[in-house]
C-alpha cells in the first residue's frame, strides 16, 4: 500500500484548501503551497500536477534546504563539464529533467540570492543556463513552490525577491494545520490505524478507547498530519491484545527512565514534562489536590505548594523508594534530596 498519497479529511478548512488546488491545477500557471511542516503541501503539489495537462510528463522535486548553498544553482540550473572543481561532465538540471512536467521547489524560502535571481529569469523567459555555458537553454515547466515561511514578511526583511514572489504567487493554497481541521484528527487516526491492523495482520481493527480518542484530540500536532501518522501507527503495534481497543498513546518516542538528562530549570519542570504522558511512571496530582494547596497570593509559595505536590505523589507511588522516585521524575538522586530538603519534605520511608 502506498503510505503517502492519500489526502484525508473532512474538515472545511481541509476542503477549501483542496478546492482551491484542484481549480488551479489545469491552469499553466504557478501555484504556491504554504503550511506547516507535516500538513502535507507534496501531496497537494503531486494533486497540482496529476489534474493538470502536465499529468504525463516528469513531476520533479528539489528540496531546496537539503543542498548547500554552493550547489542549489548546479542543481537547479545544471552545469558544463568542467565549469567548477568536481563537475567532471555536463550535467542536467531539475529544470531539464521537468521540461514538458512540474517542478516541485519545497522550502523555497532558502533558496540564496543568486539562485532566486537565476529562478526569477527562468520563471520569465523559460530559459535556463547551466553553470559554463555560453547559450540558454528552453524548458518548458510549470513550478510548484512551498514553504513553511510567511515570504510577504521575508520581502519586507530583504531576504526574498518581491518580484519573484509576484511571479510565483498566481494561486497560493494555505494548508491549516491539524488542530484547526475539526473532526479529521479521528477521521485521520482511525484510517492509519486500520492501515496499520491490516500490516499486523491483525483479524480485525478494534479502534481506539474513549479515553485514547480525547488524548489525540487535545493534542496540539506541532508535526500535523506527519507526527499522527507516527503516533497512532506506534500506539497500534505496541498494542498487546489485537482484540482489545487501543488505549495507550505516547507521543514522545524518546522519553525513557534511562535517556540522557535534559537541564531542567527547576525540579518542578522535569516532574511536570514526565507527568505529561501518559507512559510515565508517574501522574500528576489531581487539579482538586493542586488547588487546595495552592496560595494564589503568593507565587512563590504557590509554586513551592505544587512542587512539593508534584514530589509527594511521586514518592507515594514509588512507595517512598527515593531513588525511583528520582528516576520516574527525570531527577537524579542528588536534585530529588536538595528539592525534599528546600521543601522540608521527609519520605516516611527509604
Amino acid at each position: 500500500m502506498d503510505r503517502g498519497k492519500q489526502l484525508i479529511g473532512q474538515s472545511l478548512a481541509f476542503l477549501d484548501a483542496s478546492e482551491r488546488a484542484s481549480r488551479a491545477a489545469p491552469l499553466n500557471r504557478p501555484v504556491l503551497v504554504i503550511g506547516e511542516r507535516g500538513t502535507g503541501k507534496e501531496l497537494i503539489a503531486e494533486k497540482l500536477h496529476h489534474l493538470s495537462q502536465r499529468w504525463s510528463g516528469p513531476l520533479v522535486t528539489m528540496n531546496c534546504a537539503a543542498l548547500p548553498e554552493n550547489l542549489i544553482e548546479a542543481e537547479l540550473f545544471g552545469h558544463e563539464a568542467g565549469s567548477f572543481t568536481g563537475a567532471s561532465r555536463n550535467r542536467q538540471g531539475r529544470f531539464e529533467e521537468a521540461d514538458g512536467g512540474t517542478l516541485f521547489l519545497d522550502e523555497l524560502a532558502t533558496l540564496s540570492s543568486a539562485a532566486q535571481d537565476r529562478l526569477l529569469r527562468a520563471v520569465e523567459y523559460g530559459e535556463v543556463t547551466p553553470i559554463g555555458a555560453s547559450k540558454p537553454i528552453s524548458v518548458d515547466v510549470r513550478i510548484v513552490a512551498a514553504t513553511n515561511e510567511h515570504l510577504p514578511n521575508l520581502v519586507q526583511k530583504g531576504r526574498f525577491r518581491a518580484d519573484l514572489l509576484d511571479r510565483l504567487s498566481f494561486e497560493v493554497v494555505t494548508l491549516p494545520p491539524l488542530r484547526d481541521r475539526e473532526g479529521d484528527i479521528e477521521l485521520l487516526a482511525d484510517f492509519f490505524g486500520r492501515r496499520m491492523a491490516v500490516e499486523l495482520d491483525w483479524p480485525n481493527w478494534p479502534g481506539f478507547s474513549k479515553k485514547a480518542k480525547e488524548r489525540l484530540e487535545s493534542y496540539r500536532w506541532p508535526g500535523n498530519v506527519r507526527e499522527l501518522r507516527n503516533v497512532v501507527e506506534r500506539a497500534v503495534y505496541r498494542a498487546e491484545d489485537p482484540e482489545r481497543e487501543v488505549e495507550k498513546i505516547n507521543f514522545d518516542p524518546f522519553r525513557s527512565p534511562w535517556a540522557p538528562r535534559i537541564k531542567m530549570d527547576s525540579e518542578v519542570e522535569a516532574a511536570e514534562l514526565d507527568a505529561a504522558d501518559e507512559d510515565s511512571e508517574i501522574a500528576a496530582p489531581s487539579a482538586t489536590t493542586q488547588h487546595a494547596k495552592l496560595d494564589t497570593d503568593d507565587f512563590k509559595a504557590s509554586i513551592a505548594e505544587y512542587e512539593k505536590a508534584v514530589i509527594s505523589h511521586a514518592l507515594e507511588k514509588n512507595r517512598y523508594n527515593q531513588r525511583a522516585t528520582a528516576e520516574a521524575l527525570g531527577l537524579s538522586y542528588d536534585q530529588l534530596r536538595h528539592a525534599m530538603k528546600r521543601l522540608q519534605l521527609n519520605a516516611e520511608a527509604t
